[in-house]
């Protein structure tokens, strides 16, 4: 009874340490991000004030600010800030959305299937080869200067992501998970579904993370060529007046666009895979 009493303490003395020890490299790796944003915000500030680099082009993070500040409080000159975001967020929204769930089925069909793989392989490589920011040219082209264009280019650069990682993932699915199922009878319906799936989540949902950034991608990158409304068309905008300040300006709107929508894959991510072991360091 002593000896389990002493364990149970031991256990209980092991778990303080080494949640205080996570704690601390916590807070040690968030005071290193800030410091060294601001070793990087304040010589860059610094250099643009002793003039070591021109502030007219490569600005200064005061100018940035206050132009953040200007269309927050002003509007652009294509309306309101907000609006802007909400329009990009729309566009990426809805090409990662359909890209991601094309990617993955295409990847689960094609991962189950050698003979379709094999009949579409040269295909898929002969597409993916085609630089996709080119195809917003032809997009905008083909679907005006309106959202499809632009949801369109963000589908293809999204595709191709979380199409590989989705059929790399069924092909690396546990042999011998899927011969016990066999053995127990399951149904290829089953074995999709209840094996394969599940072993190639982790593959998907590590794609969505870079795949959500190519969308954002595809999104400005057709506004810049062409559109009515959006962050790539203040990009252009401002590229086009010589305004070094709102270029970027609107790169720090899309970084927190970015970071923000990485921090909530984050969250499912951790949500859909509860069962994985978290990781010590």
């Amino acid at each position: 009874m002593e000896a389990d009493i002493a364990f149970a303490a031991q256990d209980e003395a092991f778990e303080i340490q080494a949640r205080t020890k996570a704690q601390r490299r916590y807070w040690l790796i968030v005071s290193l991000r800030v410091l060294l944003l601001v070793i990087v915000l304040g010589g860059w500030e610094l250099a643009g004030r002793l003039h070591w680099i021109d502030p007219f082009f490569f600005s200064m993070p005061s100018l940035i600010a206050e132009q953040i500040y200007d269309w927050f409080v002003n509007g652009t000159s294509q309306g309101p800030l907000l609006a802007q975001v909400a329009v990009t967020l729309e566009e990426t929204g809805l090409g990662f959305l359909i890209g991601s769930i094309a990617g993955v089925l295409c990847g689960i069909v094609l991962g189950r299937n050698k003979l379709l793989a094999d009949v579409f392989s040269i295909y898929i490589q002969i597409a993916n080869s085609i630089p996709r920011v080119v195809l917003g040219s032809i997009f905008v082209i083909a679907l005006g200067l309106g959202m499809a264009s632009k949801v369109a280019l963000a589908v293809v650069m999204v595709f191709f992501v979380v199409f590989g990682n989705a059929f790399q993932g069924v092909r690396e699915a546990d042999r011998y998970l899927i011969a016990n199922a066999q053995i127990l009878g399951a149904s290829k319906r089953q074995l999709t579904f209840a094996v394969v799936v599940p072993s190639a989540l982790s593959w998907i949902l590590a794609s969505l993370h870079v795949s959500f950034g190519f969308a954002l991608v595809g999104a400005v990158v057709g506004e810049f060529l062409g559109s009515k409304q959006g962050i790539g068309l203040l990009i252009a905008t401002a590229q086009g007046a010589f305004n070094a300040s709102g270029v970027f300006a609107a790169m720090i709107v899309l970084a927190v666009v970015a970071l923000a929508a990485d921090y909530l894959l984050t969250r499912l991510e951790n949500r859909l895979l509860k069962w994985k072991p978290s990781s010590l360091g």
